[in-house]
């Protein structure tokens, strides 16, 4: 009797297996049945190859059983490799050369018709997908990407083998600590009244490991974070985290330059020049209005704040006068811009908090032309055209506000204009760390400092005497490694000492009495002889879907949430029964 367990893969078989009795299983894509022969594209996770159901070939019994045949049944075969004709080759499919002709087969199971197709070449509607993921994945598309995921965690976990690091798994029961995102709270039954967290990142794990001796720690961890989802984030995800002993900055990149290198060659193909170029955190918001900036392309941000100033022009000169700046971007090439497309990005930068979007074109035939053309003397139009490089045929586009949204509006309308302008190369991936980061950054809904990255980054010694007063010019011994324009890791150089750490809890304005309720254990573990220690995470979600060209991290999970958090194929989150909240004694009042 004809079992289920093949020898083959379907999507593997070549033409070297012709002549050859395969026995293969999987799910029916389609049928086409045309009377004397049915066709069947047999699926499974290697791909597709065209089975044919002949009366000359199978018994009439075998037959029916091909005429049955719905979309997502699940079979097994056995059947001849044989050469397909040559007008009946399908250039479109890697078996597309070759044909199993069926003579043996067994129906394992029979499906309703599905609720969304199992093809990557139709759109579907995503909530649809999400609600009956187990069928999405069987999109190849997903498949490939859940392999791939699962290759690039090998080769990371290899590689810091390797180098001699230790896995060390830590707890996702922990405790509720300020700052950073907010945490998702888990009821202990055993002590009513009190909770647990889940960790937002291990942390504070990865230094008391460090205490602990262990010099160098990895794994691949589960964080947790209730914010609002998008594109780019999930309320829960994985992050390979690093942490090493007695480094500094460079030690703990070459590790980090050591394992993308190796990703990107076994993965694309691709030699990345090491070690990687830097730019520190002011070069990158000064040209580029962000601090994960994407260098596929120019555009760099200019400053005229000094040229500009008193020029009559009113949203120049009151943005000036208010302690503001003007700086501008040179499309170029781009002054065909329709006077549409124009208000468009208006309108796109008004989200960024500046007000309007004044624009300078030089035309082919030497002309300028501008929103502001009054304000602008001849004498000023060539100031500012020297300060952009500007050639006929460039549109310039300005912004004039408070320095934070300056910078911050025309970072991303330069991505977003290369982004409809087809100016950035897919093919390119340009990584390279960011780095000296400002230690602290003014929480304006707050009212108080808070850290850029988190409270436990080291500050540059040579920065120390700033910690006093001048706050905002204290630099962090944090890097991120970014590419085009995706911060792909962060990291610092952590403290280490108790008095440096009370002293970084007291400028971020945490009480000492605070301090040692939420991190006491760590105070303490600091009088004991901890080693100056530093490290880095990378989220594994994110660099997969680069690696991918993914659009959003939900094509590169397993079972991602939905946009609103909610799984929609397992309805959660979701009530729980009366008994289960008396056992923690927990009310809820969800009006």
């Amino acid at each position: 009797m004809l079992t289920y367990k093949r020898d083959h893969y379907c999507g593997l078989l070549t033409e070297k297996e012709v002549g050859q009795t395969v026995h293969l299983s999987g799910w029916v894509q389609r049928t086409r049945d045309l009377g004397g022969v049915v066709f069947v594209w047999l699926r499974d996770r290697e791909g597709l190859v065209q089975l044919v159901f002949d009366t000359a070939v199978c018994s009439q019994e075998i037959f029916d059983i091909a005429r049955s045949l719905r979309s997502e049944y699940v079979v097994t075969v056995s059947g001849e490799v044989r050469l397909r004709d040559e007008g009946a080759i399908n250039r479109d499919l890697a078996t597309g050369t070759i044909e199993v002709f069926v003579k043996d087969a067994v129906l394992l199971n029979k499906a309703d018709t599905p609720p969304i197709y199992i093809d990557d070449k139709v759109d579907e509607n995503e909530l649809v997908r999400l609600k009956y993921r187990y069928l999405d994945l069987r999109r190849p598309s997903l498949q490939n990407n859940l392999r791939l995921r699962s290759k690039l965690v090998n080769l990371v976990r290899s590689t810091l083998d390797e180098e001699g690091f230790t896995e060390v798994e830590t707890p996702i029961l922990t405790k509720s600590t300020p700052e950073g995102a907010r945490d998702f709270l888990v009821p202990s039954r055993l002590h009513p009244g009190t909770f647990y967290a889940l960790p937002q990142s291990p942390q504070i794990y990865k230094q008391l490991l460090m205490l602990a001796g262990f010099d160098k720690y990895f794994q691949m961890a589960r964080c947790f974070r209730d914010e609002d989802s998008r594109a780019d984030r999930q309320p829960e995800f994985s992050q390979c985290d690093i942490e090493m002993s007695f480094i500094d900055e460079q030690d703990i990149q070459t590790v980090v330059e050591k394992v993308f290198a190796r990703i990107f060659k076994e993965m694309k193909g691709i030699d990345l020049q090491l070690p990687l170029p830097r730019m520190t955190w002011q070069t990158a918001m000064e040209y580029y209005g962000s601090d994960k900036p994407d260098t596929r392309f120019e555009m760099k941000l200019v400053n005229i704040t000094d040229k500009v100033n008193n020029c009559g022009f009113v949203v120049f000169d009151q943005a000036i006068e208010n302690g503001g700046e003007v700086r501008g971007i040179n499309a170029k090439g781009l002054a065909s811009m329709t006077r549409k497309e124009i208000d468009s990005l208006g309108e796109y930068v008004k989200s960024y908090r500046v007000k309007g979007l004044p624009y300078m074109t030089f035309t082919a035939d030497g002309s300028v032309k501008s929103s502001f053309n009054k304000f602008m003397t001849p004498e000023l139009v060539e100031t500012v055209r020297e300060a952009f490089g500007a050639e006929p045929g460039d549109i310039i586009f300005f912004a004039a506000d408070k320095k934070a949204a300056v910078l911050q509006s025309l970072g991303a309308l330069r991505c977003e204009i290369a982004r409809r302008k087809g100016l950035i190369d897919q093919n390119k991936y340009n990584l390279f760390w960011v780095t000296e980061f400002p230690l602290f950054e003014y929480s304006e809904e707050e009212g108080r400092y808070v850290a850029m990255h988190h409270p436990f980054t080291s500050w540059m010694s040579e920065d120390e005497e700033y910690l006093n007063g001048e706050m905002d010019k204290v630099r962090a011994r944090a890097y991120d490694l970014v590419m085009n324009g995706i911060e792909l890791a962060s990291g610092s150089i952590r403290i280490h000492r108790a008095d440096m750490q009370a002293k970084m809890f007291e400028m971020i304005g945490l009480s000492d009495e605070e301090a040692h309720h939420r991190f006491g254990f760590l105070l303490d573990a600091f009088k004991y002889g901890a080693p100056p220690h530093g490290g880095l995470a990378f989220g594994i979600d994110r660099v997969m879907m680069l690696l991918t060209g993914s659009e959003s991290l939900r094509d590169v999970i397993a079972f991602p949430k939905a946009q609103n958090a909610n799984c929609l194929m397992m309805e959660t989150p979701a009530d729980v029964r009366p008994d289960q909240l008396e056992l923690l004694k927990i009310k809820v009042d969800a009006e």
